[in-house]
């Protein structure tokens, strides 16, 4: 019976470790500093974001990116509007288009799509490259203002992750995690309590 407790624990720890590695090395956060993706985040806001590959990037992702020359070198958080191949353009007013049709954009600041002074574009994304923008695009300092570095792109691989929407399946490793907690203890007390059982001479 004893050995049977002790495995237990031994597939609690595994459980355990497990849940803490994959919330620790597949995520990461990051306090939102300004005001450029308002609404959906404010200043002092902490995102949650998982750690991707460059090419699982999609349009419509919020990502946290750092590209030399933008900011000063400093992490951001932006929007992706355009992948690899797309045309993305505006015109002062005009919603966002991308492949000539226009962008649905419910997550901008007051329903405005472009902000007061932002430039017009229209730009094709090189393969590999990202077209970012802020959500409240009358504060965001984002691809239109770098027209001239590669039409305004952002490198895939300057993508460190992407903001999560569905957390389901941290609450399923938070779950394995809380098993493998009750596994653990549930074998320590049962080594205590034969311990303690054990005649004494």
């Amino acid at each position: 019976m004893k050995a049977f407790f002790r495995g237990l624990g031994a597939v609690g720890l595994l459980l355990l470790a497990g849940a803490l590695w994959y919330v620790v090395a597949g995520h990461t956060t990051a306090v939102v500093a300004g005001e450029s993706m308002r609404p959906a985040y404010a200043p002092g806001d902490r995102v949650f974001l998982e750690r991707v590959e460059p090419g699982e990037v999609r349009r419509g992702d919020v990502v946290l990116h750092a590209s030399p020359g933008w900011y000063g070198g400093m992490p951001a958080v932006r929007r992706v509007i355009g992948v690899g191949g797309d045309r993305v353009a505006q015109r002062p007013g005009e919603p966002v288009t991308v492949n000539g049709k226009p962008l649905e954009e419910p997550y901008v600041k007051d329903g405005d799509p472009s902000g007061a002074g932002a430039p017009e574009y229209d730009v094709t994304v090189p393969e590999g490259r990202l077209f970012l923008l802020g959500d409240h695009r009358a504060n965001s300092m984002d691809s239109r203002y770098f027209l001239d570095d590669r039409s305004g792109t952002a490198a895939q691989e300057e993508v460190r992750a992407r903001a999560l929407d569905d957390r389901s399946h941290l609450y399923g490793a938070g779950l394995t995690a809380l098993l493998g907690l009750v596994l653990v203890g549930g074998a320590l007390a049962t080594e205590i309590a034969g311990r303690r059982r054990l005649p004494v001479g």
